[in-house]
């Protein structure tokens, strides 16, 4: 394990690089809350392939800088899990790599164009960023190697975390790379994708694989049990959408009137209020990943934080 060179926001600790499996490593950027990913990445022979990029320039610079610590070879494959900007917007510092992902994660990148969200977040400093969208797409998926190792990158069949989430399984070492899939330690987020289609993708992607290693898309590195802690909180969000709707509440009434139990002491709890958007909207008949109403959602997250802006230290 190593530390990663660059500023650290004050309270949060430097990100690290950790080994899970030979030549195949995880970079796990704390606390893992808003616009702080954890990206990963595969040193092989000819070049590092790369799973996906970091929210902020600095932050990309440093994961870059990281790589280099580990290998004095450039990154020739970038993979994006999806479409969202902690995962993307540091695309364009990947100089002369090949940037892959879903088909629908090309139109997302493009149609989010740069960030922002003007009284949501508290202040960041995105840095200069330039849009930089994957040009090798896939509509089911696409398998790499580095070097003999297989990496298979899959679609998972149904808007979940968003509407192009894809899963990086290296089969041969029992890892994967879950993308926002998977939140270790957070609060999973679904306004963007599908509170049942999360749910089918982990029951019937994540699960049947078994990992042995997830990298999750924020929290640390874990094993196949969070799984069920997503699935269990995801359950808990879908029967308290059904409640609040037969009550007659609307998202932010239902999330306040909640008491969230276990998951009270998640970091960005504020999430439920969007999570009750999406699900709303599935139990009024929308279709899996249709569009939502985010700046309504994201206002009644700020309502629910107390009218405060959200806590963002990317």
């Amino acid at each position: 394990m190593s530390t990663a060179p660059g500023h650290v926001h004050a309270g949060l600790g430097p990100a690290h690089v950790q080994e899970v499996s030979d030549g195949v490593f995880a970079y796990i950027q704390p606390d893992g809350t808003w616009f702080i990913n954890n990206t990963g990445f595969l040193v092989g022979s000819g070049g590092v392939t790369s799973v996906d990029a970091c929210s902020t320039q600095r932050r990309t610079r440093d994961y870059l800088a990281a790589i280099a610590e580990r290998s004095p070879l450039p990154v020739r494959t970038l993979i994006n899990t999806h479409h969202h900007g902690d995962h993307t917007h540091g695309n364009y510092l990947f100089d002369g790599a090949t940037i892959v992902a879903h088909d629908r994660c090309r139109e997302e990148v493009l149609a989010a164009g740069l960030p922002y969200f003007p009284g949501v977040f508290t202040g960041v400093e995105w840095g200069d960023i330039r849009l930089a969208p994957p040009f090798l797409t896939y509509s089911d998926g696409v398998t790499l190697y580095v070097d003999d190792l297989r990496c298979e990158v899959r679609y998972v069949g149904v808007p979940a975390h968003t509407t192009n989430d894809s899963i990086v399984w290296l089969p041969e070492r029992s890892v994967l790379f879950s993308g926002d899939l998977i939140f270790n330690g957070g609060t999973p987020f679904m306004l963007t994708g599908s509170i049942t289609g999360a749910i089918e993708a982990l029951e019937h992607v994540l699960k049947p694989l078994s990992p042995r290693t997830i990298v999750p898309g924020h929290g640390q590195v874990c094993g196949s049990e969070v799984i069920d802690d997503v699935l269990g909180y995801l359950r808990f969000v879908w029967q308290l959408a059904r409640q609040g709707k037969e009550a007659g509440l609307s998202p932010l009434q239902a999330a306040l009137e909640t008491d969230l139990g276990g998951y009270a002491d998640l970091p960005d709890r504020e999430r439920i209020v969007g999570n009750l958007h999406r699900a709303y909207a599935e139990l009024d008949g929308a279709d899996r990943g249709s569009p939502v109403d985010v700046l309504t959602a994201f206002a009644d997250m700020v309502a629910y934080n107390g009218g405060k802006p959200l806590r963002c230290l990317a």
